[in-house]
């Protein structure tokens, strides 16, 4: 069995002996990267065999001193890798394995810190791990936060995967993470894949660089109703102009999804925009979801009812309203589970659905319903 050459064994224990913090393998190249904090080491191997051989006795001699374990890389953290589920405690530990799961199962911890995605950071600078790391609060606020996402926005362009795009939005949307220009410039893609903006009415639904007039009737809504509960406070949100645009761009895209990736984020984004007033119902039709809004309107013990006895006048915007809170991604399932259709056959097929929801979007912007839209061109 081939060993180690000598020299790459006295280089690599020196390397491992120092404050090393990552470690990275170029396996085309047959060099392995140390970083520590005085900077990045190399160390060029010299097989004396097989490369993948070779490269397996070097990993197992990294994890010997990382862990010391002689068997390697653990394999029971290939199964949690993925689920967040590695130890939060001997995190460091595993980015000096030189494995690319190992530094997976760091990116996806719950124990990450904004230090270790750093270093994660540097052994395995790829999308996927940076929308994981971007998951975490300590991330998002610390030094990498800005880092990951301007990488993300950066390569965003070259991702045609709408559940992709719609998570990448949703993360570098969040806190301070991108300025106001690559905002504007995120939305203005939408125009071409609406995926965009369904990560945009996830993250920002009060907050859309879009310009819309509210509700001709709001500013007399909004002094009727003063401070009335979560009911009053949903209502004036949804005829004012920043809920006009978020209906507005919701309608939109509800006519032209691009896939079913697309229907199922955009009905949760809707059902989540309106969930103080009333919780999704579990396992809804569009049926059920009518008769739950209308009981809701009709029990004095719920907000609906108790605000609709004040303002009766309001009743079919505040049915509305509980309506498409229930009408989640659950409505959809059972039509797109069962189908592979796409584009025009899968909107179609859709319509049962999405026909009940344009109405109530229609009711609540002061506007008559249209079932039909003007062809356009749709995304290639």
């Amino acid at each position: 069995m081939s060993k180690l050459a000598p020299e790459d064994e006295l280089r690599l224990n020196v390397m491992m002996a120092g404050e090393i913090q990552a470690v990275r393998i170029d396996e085309s190249a047959m060099v392995v990267y140390g970083l520590s904090a005085r900077g990045e080491a190399a160390i060029k191997l010299h097989p004396t065999g097989r490369p993948e051989q070779y490269l397996r006795l070097v990993r197992e001699m990294l994890a010997s001193s990382a862990t010391g374990s002689p068997g390697g890389y653990p394999v029971y953290l290939h199964g949690w890798t993925r689920m967040g589920q590695a130890r939060n405690k001997g995190l460091d530990c595993l980015l000096l394995l030189g494995e690319t799961e190992a530094v997976v199962s760091v990116a996806y911890s719950n124990g990450l810190t904004d230090e270790l995605a750093r270093r994660a950071w540097w052994a395995m600078p790829v999308a996927d791990n940076a929308r994981r790391m971007l998951e975490r609060e300590c991330v998002v606020n610390g030094k990498m936060g800005g880092v990951l996402a301007a990488y993300l926005v950066e390569h965003l362009p070259f991702e045609n995967n709408p559940h992709t795009i719609i998570d990448t939005v949703r993360l570098v949307l969040q806190a301070d993470l991108v300025d106001e220009e690559v905002r504007r410039k995120l939305w203005s893609r939408g125009a071409i894949d609406n995926a965009y903006h369904v990560g945009f009415l996830e993250r920002m639904p009060d907050s859309l660089p879009l310009e819309v007039p509210p509700r001709a009737d709001w500013a007399s809504v909004k002094d009727r109703l003063g401070s009335k509960g979560p009911v009053a406070a949903q209502l004036e949100r949804v005829l004012s102009a920043r809920g006009q645009a978020f209906l507005q761009t919701a309608e939109a895209l509800l006519r032209y999804p691009a896939d079913r990736d697309v229907v199922y984020a955009l009905l949760n984004a809707l059902s989540g925009y309106f969930s103080s007033v009333l919780q999704p119902c579990a396992g809804v039709d569009v049926e059920q979801a009518a008769a739950a809004a209308e009981a809701a309107c009709k029990d004095p013990s719920k907000p609906a009812g108790k605000f609709l006895q004040e303002f009766p006048a309001y009743g079919n915007e505040v049915r509305a309203m509980l309506m498409l809170a229930c009408m989640n991604s659950r409505v959809a399932l059972p039509i797109l589970s069962h189908s592979t259709a796409s584009g025009t056959l899968m909107r179609q097929r859709l319509e049962p659905v999405t026909i009940p929801i344009l109405q109530q979007i229609a009711l609540l912007r002061g506007q008559e319903f249209v079932a039909t839209t003007p062809r356009r061109r749709q995304r290639a």
